[in-house]
């Protein structure tokens, strides 16, 4: 039976622009954020792609990767993830295949199939006829481009060709995880957002793997939304941010606001079952009633990797978060 203490702790970063704020400053505050996960000795941090979202400054995911791989020495940098329908996936197994060859064994591939855009953005990204259907396909043509070369090949990736990025595929239902689990590959579930099928979906993954030469055995990840604060009262508070960012998706227009002190004034009681229902799995509180809602979510799925997603209207509330999970995952 698996505790906090026995897997890994990633981070997850949507580089997010506070309203009125600039994607200067999201994007500067990324690459601390990196800096200070490596210094409390996360596993590995992880970016994710969104397109045409003033909330949002990861679009230009790859890039974003290697400036924090830059700013950085050890930790493992990676997407989570590149949307596979918006690019041709050849250039993605450059782009990664670059950035592997530039920081050997530290880049990590993890790949979605929704578009994550509207449909106008993605009309605007050109890949004409690539839809989320082609995604298995797509997956097998980025893992062979990363793989080993062969002489009689006329399309290669350089750099890219052998360098074996390691690939993930990432899913809010079943279909990922039996993709992950047909192809071998680790599976990392986005339950920080969208959780309903998590139970059933890591069935289905583990039940269904097929070891592979690049996985042996099933590794499933799991996204988390964590707020550790010094009291439960003030991390409360501050994940009323994240709260109030998922209130304003459901009314049309995503915006990242600041705390407030009672955010029933602030949405229906319909609302308010919505935002709840997205953000279920979280642990919010001081250090001891995170470290008891991450034991809780470990005991009951038995994850081998736990991926969080702190968001905070204060970038110093975000440092102290996860400088208090890191102390409580090693305590």
């Amino acid at each position: 039976m698996k505790h906090l203490r026995d897997i890994p702790l990633s981070l997850l970063n949507l580089a997010p622009i506070r309203k009125g704020g600039t994607a200067t400053d999201a994007l500067h505050e990324t690459i601390e954020l990196a800096r200070k996960a490596e210094e409390f000795g996360y596993h590995r941090y992880w970016i994710a792609e969104h397109h045409n979202m003033s909330a949002v400054a990861s679009s230009a995911t790859s890039v974003l990767i290697g400036q924090v791989a830059a700013a950085t020495e050890r930790i493992k940098v990676g997407s989570g993830g590149i949307m596979l329908p918006n690019h041709a996936p050849y250039v993605v197994a450059e782009q990664f295949g670059t950035l592997a060859s530039l920081y050997p064994g530290r880049i990590d591939l993890g790949l979605g199939r929704a578009p994550g855009t509207d449909p106008w953005t993605a009309q605007a990204l050109r890949r004409g006829e690539a839809t989320a259907k082609d995604f298995p396909a797509q997956v097998t043509e980025v893992r062979r481009y990363l793989g080993p070369g062969a002489p009689t090949r006329r399309v290669r990736a350089i750099p890219g060709e052998g360098t074996n990025v390691p690939l993930y595929i990432l899913g809010s239902s079943t279909f990922g995880a039996a993709l992950a689990a047909q192809e071998g590959l680790p599976f990392v579930f986005a339950s920080h957002f969208a959780p309903d099928q998590l139970q059933a979906a890591l069935d289905v993954y583990r039940s269904n793997f097929r070891p592979s030469q690049s996985l042996a055995a099933p590794h499933a990840i799991v996204g988390v939304n964590v707020v550790a604060a010094d009291t439960d009262r003030d991390a409360q508070r501050i994940f009323t941010t994240l709260q109030r960012k998922f209130l304003t998706l459901i009314r049309g227009e995503l915006q990242n606001l600041p705390p407030v002190d009672d955010i029933d004034q602030l949405w229906s009681e319909h609302e308010a079952e919505a935002v709840g229902s997205m953000v279920k799995v979280s642990a919010v509180g001081s250090p001891a009633t995170v470290r008891h809602g991450l034991n809780d979510l470990v005991k009951s799925i038995q994850p081998d990797e736990l991926i969080v997603l702190t968001e905070t209207w204060d970038f110093k509330d975000r440092i102290r978060s996860y400088e208090l999970l890191a102390e409580l995952k090693n305590a």
